[in-house]
């Protein structure tokens, strides 16, 4: 059962037959993939979308489902905001490529990946300087690691970069005693993704003193019911961002923004340029660095384009749903 909703695996059941897949290219290596897949359904409240990465197991992916569950049978919270402000995501491309990114974005907010495996220091810091140019002395930069840093290597890096004028620091390293260590040695304040969505305790980040921001997602967390509980129970400040999703599993993660009491920093969730496609006719795309809170709805002839076998969701869904009984 997901805490928040009440919802179990045996709430599946009768959305199976709605079930249909699919696999979109990505223009840029993102994650070391250039395909998002994933799964829709279909419920009394909506569409929704199940997408966990191939790597995850039965039990991870859980509380991925719950968020499907959540979406397809109960919608969302009551939003406190209409609009939701937004990053632009710069992958780890080379700097001519990030000018540009950000230069066409319209949003005053970026966050740059970094720490991609196989590119030397020296390519991060070439990034973000040309990041700092596109945006502006008055726009904010923030840099995103997925833990790929070691302790001694974060702590150089962020010093490095610190002259860019950092926002923060996202998952410099991939533990909690190491992101606790880095936040003691560093100006740069330390924000928490991997150690909240992947944790089996995703509240352990606070008691640890390893993070100055927590990085919620809707479908790692269960929901967005199950988000803003975690959020609530951290006490600190919350920066929404996606799962590179279609639309449809996009939308939750606006509602959660848009849910929550107080929203200090632009959200990661203006990743729809990172997708060669959608689902929908009409994309929840960013327009002057901001997302308007509203639901997505599947387009057939869209979904033609990108439609994959659903029988491998079929089955995620099921091993998924045991965790959730």
């Amino acid at each position: 059962m997901t805490a928040a909703t009440g919802l179990t695996g045996a709430d599946l059941t009768g959305l199976l037959p709605t079930l249909r897949a699919f696999a979109i290219p990505m223009p840029v290596k993102f994650r070391g993939t250039t395909l998002r897949q994933g799964a829709l359904l279909r419920g009394a409240a909506g569409w929704a979308e199940f997408s966990p990465f191939p790597e995850y197991g039965p039990r991870e992916c859980a509380r991925w489902l719950g968020c499907t569950l959540e979406a397809a049978l109960l919608g969302w919270p009551a939003p406190a905001r209409y609009s939701v402000p937004v990053n632009v995501t710069v992958p780890a491309v080379g700097p001519d490529k990030a000018h540009a990114i950000v230069a066409a974005s319209g949003c005053r907010t970026a966050k740059v990946k970094v720490a991609e495996p196989g590119q030397p220091g020296s390519a991060d810091v070439d990034r973000v300087e040309a990041v700092r140019d596109a945006i502006g002395p008055s726009g904010k930069v923030r840099v995103d690691a997925n833990g790929g840093w070691d302790t001694d290597t974060a702590i150089g890096m962020l010093t490095a970069l610190s002259r860019f004028g950092l926002e923060y620091a996202e998952q410099p390293c991939a533990t909690l005693a190491e992101l606790a260590t880095v936040r003691r040695r560093v100006d740069v304040p330390v924000a928490a993704d991997e150690s909240i969505r992947r944790a089996e305790d995703p509240l352990a980040v606070r008691a640890a003193g390893a993070a100055d921001i927590v990085v919620l997602k809707a479908q790692p967390l269960g929901g967005v019911r199950s988000a803003l509980a975690v959020a609530d129970a951290c006490g600190l400040p919350v920066v929404v961002s996606s799962a590179i999703e279609s639309s449809v599993g996009l939308a939750a993660g606006i509602a959660l923004a848009a849910a929550l009491p107080s929203l200090d920093y632009a959200c990661g969730l203006a990743t729809m340029s990172l997708l060669a496609g959608d689902v929908t006719a009409d994309p929840l795309a960013a327009s002057s660095g901001s997302l308007p809170v509203r639901p997505a709805i599947v387009d057939e002839a869209q979904l033609a384009k990108w439609e994959a076998d659903p029988e491998p969701w079929r089955a995620r869904m099921l091993a998924a749903a045991q965790y959730l009984a």
